[in-house]
């Protein structure tokens, strides 16, 4: 289970940004989390609710998830599709000269705060 380690990371960067912005409590973090990433959004959120209530900064702060959709591109046609309904061969032409646009992301989108 790598989520609890992203956990701490996101806790990390969150607690950091708070600090350099004089913030004392953080109440919510939104995550865009790409469909393909390898991470369990229930999992990453379970992780989160253990640790986040462990820090006094973040007790209570809810973990909000986006999951970006997987979007691969086709270099030989230059189609765009979903990845997980197609893998690496386009749809369209056939073709295995691809590459992920979107949907590995691991971001903090926002951090609401008072």
């Amino acid at each position: 289970m790598h989520e609890l380690g992203i956990v701490f990371y996101i806790i990390r960067d969150v607690k950091k940004a708070a600090m350099e912005n004089g913030v004392e409590h953080v109440s919510a973090v939104k995550m865009n989390i790409g469909e393909v990433s390898t991470i369990v959004p229930r999992m990453l959120q379970d992780c989160w609710r253990w640790a986040a209530d462990k820090e006094e900064m973040l007790r209570g702060c809810e973990l909000e998830i986006n999951t970006v959709p997987a979007v691969t591109h086709c270099r030989a046609c230059g189609e765009e599709y979903p990845t997980v309904a197609h893998g690496k061969t386009c749809p369209r032409c056939g073709s295995g000269n691809t590459w992920l646009l979107r949907g590995n992301e691991v971001e903090i989108a926002s951090i609401t705060a008072y």
